[in-house]
């Protein structure tokens, strides 16, 4: 019996979900709809030089802080019936005009496979609009900045 061949992995595993409700308790995570790019955070070290005379000449370092940043490009998703955007979608923008509070959001992405990768975090929101040709589709570009932890969690598919 052969060993099967490993799939590549493809960008398109992550779903990337926004935390509803008004007390950001992760009671109510609702899919963002629409992504058509996401680029998922990885932690970003503060290296601080520690080097010291009894080092042999060798540097020492340490990590001092660290910061995470998530970015993902959107098609804008329109109810056409009642004539609004989609409520994650505004959750979004509303966030980027924000200040304190109002300004950060509750998010989580995983690999929607179910494959170990699942992390969470709170971050203040970017809004870019990407403007273009009569021709081109909606597609803001958001980033979130972290405020506070990106943490390892339990995918909430597996």
């Amino acid at each position: 019996m052969s060993t099967p061949t490993p799939q590549t992995a493809l960008v398109r595993r992550w779903r990337l979900q926004i935390d509803m409700s008004a007390a950001m308790d992760g009671s109510d995570w609702q899919t963002m709809f629409g992504v058509k790019e996401f680029t998922p955070p990885m932690p970003d070290p503060n290296i601080e030089d520690a080097s010291d005379y009894e080092s042999d000449g060798w540097n020492g370092n340490e990590k001092t802080a660290q910061a995470w940043e998530l970015s993902v490009t959107l098609n804008r998703k329109i109810n056409d019936q009642v004539k609004i955007f989609h409520p994650t979608h505004e959750k979004l923008r509303n966030a980027a005009f924000g200040f304190g509070s109002a300004s950060r959001v509750h998010l989580r992405w995983f690999d929607r496979t179910g494959l170990p990768e699942a992390y969470e975090g709170t971050g203040i929101v970017q809004w870019e609009n990407s403007g273009g040709e009569h021709t081109d589709l909606d597609q803001p570009e958001i980033t979130i900045t972290g405020d506070g932890p990106m943490l390892i969690i339990d995918n909430p598919v597996a």
